[in-house]
C-alpha cells in the first residue's frame, strides 16, 4: 500500500473521480427515468440496488479494460476514442428520453438500469482505465467513491454543470490530457518515446487537452450557428405573391 502515500496516487484518484462525475451524468438520469414509474418506497430500492450492481459491473469491466490496455496498439486506439468522447462532451445534445422505458416492477427497473448503464459505460470504462495507469487499488477506490456520488447527487451535479459550463470544459480537457498520456505510453512506442522523445510524456497530454477544447468549442459554435439558422428560417413568414 506504499503507493497510497505518493502524490501520483492522489492525483490519479482525483482524476478518476472528476472524470466519472463528468461522464456519468447521463447514467444518473437513466437511473431516475427507469425508476420513475415505481411507487416512492420502491424508487429508492431500485436506485440503491441498480446503482450497487452498476458499481460492481463497472469495476469488473474496467479491470478487464486495464488488462487489455497492456496489449500493443490498444492504448493508441483507446486514446483516439477517448479524444472523440471528450470532444463530444462539448457539443450540445438534444434532450430526450427515447429508448428509456420506465417500469412498475422493481426487478424490471433494476434490469433496465443495469442494461442502460452497460450500454452507456464505454466512455467511463476507457477513461477510468487510462487514468488508473494499471493500479487496481486506485481504480476500485476511485469508482467506489465517485459512482455513488454521481448517482445520489445527480440532480445537484447536473444543475452545477448547467450553471457553470466551465466544469464541462475542464472535464473535457482532463480527458484529452489522459488520452494523450495514454497514447504516449502504448507498448508499441513506449520504449522509443523513453529513449528518444521523453518530452512527449508532457507534450502529448498537453496537445490532447488543447485539441479537445479547441475542436469541441469550434464544433459547438458551428452547431449553434446552424441551429440559429434553422430557427430564423422557421420564423420567417411565407412569401405572399
Amino acid at each position: 500500500m506504499a503507493e497510497v502515500m505518493t502524490p501520483q496516487f492522489w492525483t490519479g484518484l482525483l482524476t478518476i473521480i472528476w472524470v466519472n462525475i463528468i461522464l456519468s451524468g447521463d447514467n444518473a438520469v437513466v437511473i431516475a427515468l427507469a425508476a420513475r414509474s415505481l411507487p416512492p418506497h420502491q424508487q429508492k430500492q431500485a436506485v440503491f440496488w441498480g446503482a450497487g450492481a452498476a458499481v460492481v459491473m463497472r469495476i469488473v469491466l474496467t479491470i478487464a479494460a486495464v488488462e487489455l490496455l497492456k496489449l500493443p496498439f490498444l492504448k493508441l486506439i483507446g486514446g483516439v476514442l477517448l479524444l472523440w468522447i471528450a470532444v463530444n462532451l462539448l457539443i450540445p445534445e438534444d434532450d430526450g428520453e427515447d429508448g428509456i422505458e420506465s417500469s412498475s416492477n422493481l426487478w424490471a427497473a433494476i434490469k433496465t438500469i443495469l442494461i442502460a448503464d452497460l450500454v452507456m459505460s464505454l466512455d467511463n470504462v476507457i477513461a477510468v482505465a487510462a487514468a488508473a495507469k494499471g493500479s487496481i487499488v486506485l481504480l476500485i477506490l476511485g469508482l467506489a467513491i465517485s459512482i455513488p456520488l454521481v448517482i445520489f447527487g445527480a440532480t445537484m451535479l447536473m444543475k452545477l454543470m448547467e450553471r457553470y459550463p466551465i466544469i464541462i470544459t475542464i472535464g473535457a480537457g482532463i480527458l484529452g490530457w489522459v488520452a494523450g498520456e495514454m497514447m504516449a505510453t502504448d507498448p508499441v512506442i513506449r520504449e522509443w518515446v523513453n529513449e528518444h522523445a521523453a518530452w512527449l510524456h508532457w507534450a502529448a497530454p498537453a496537445a490532447g487537452a488543447v485539441f479537445v477544447v479547441a475542436l469541441g468549442k469550434w464544433l459547438a459554435a458551428r452547431a449553434a450557428r446552424e441551429e440559429k439558422g434553422v430557427v430564423d428560417l422557421a420564423g420567417e413568414e411565407p412569401h405572399k405573391p
